[in-house]
């Protein structure tokens, strides 16, 4: 038989004890890191975005017409100017003519007046400035009345009219000098009728052009 003293006994028992001790931590070290689990971190997900930037469309440039239209250079020069028809050398003929063109026009006075009416300014405006652009001729104003009347209330009342028409021409710009007048009165009436329509006729400053 193999017998053991008391000491070799406790040193047995210390050796088996430590050992026993050395593998516990062994075991407690493996288990550690298993019992830690690790997190798996899932991408998120929007089910209403996308993963590619959509490009907004860029319009097609407009489309512009490589064809212009150029007009003419309006050149004043090269346009011809405007002639007025020549005058008749008669005097009378050429009084005809530039009452029917309009180039002088008599002023229509109402009944028993000498005063101008607008119309009858506007009439005289005309004529001053043909006379103005033409100083070759002189003029000659008649005063005209109807009937009614005396002859020589009517002689006085045609004299005060051929005198208004003359003096508006002088502020027309038309010298005083080219400027004659006379009274017929009722004596010359360019419509021989008894009413209204022949008066308002009758009653004027006539313009005659006379020559130099």
């Amino acid at each position: 038989m193999i017998s053991y003293d008391a000491k070799g006994v406790a040193d047995e028992m210390n050796k088996t004890m430590k050992a026993f001790a050395l593998g516990l931590v062994i075991v407690s070290l493996a288990l550690v890191p298993a019992c830690r689990s690790k997190k798996t971190v899932e991408p998120q997900t929007h089910p209403n975005t996308t993963t590619s930037a959509t490009v907004p469309e860029v319009p097609p440039p407009p489309v512009t017409s490589t064809t212009t239209t150029v007009e003419p250079p309006h050149d004043f020069v090269q346009e011809k100017p405007v002639q007025e028809e020549a005058l008749p050398n008669d005097i009378e003929e050429l009084n005809r003519v530039a009452q029917q063109r309009g180039l002088i026009a008599d002023a229509f006075f109402n009944y028993d007046e000498s005063t101008l009416s607008a119309e009858a300014q506007n009439a005289l405006q005309t004529s001053a400035s043909w006379l103005k652009k033409n100083p070759q001729y002189n003029l000659l104003i008649e005063g005209h009345c109807d009937e009614r009347g005396t002859e020589q209330y009517n002689l006085a009342l045609g004299d005060r009219r051929a005198n208004t028409a003359k003096e508006y021409l002088m502020t027309l710009g038309v010298d005083s000098s080219r400027i004659r007048t006379v009274s017929y009165g009722e004596e010359r009436p360019f419509d021989p009728g008894h009413d209204e329509s022949a008066w308002s006729k009758n009653r004027r400053a006539h313009l005659v052009l006379v020559g130099k």
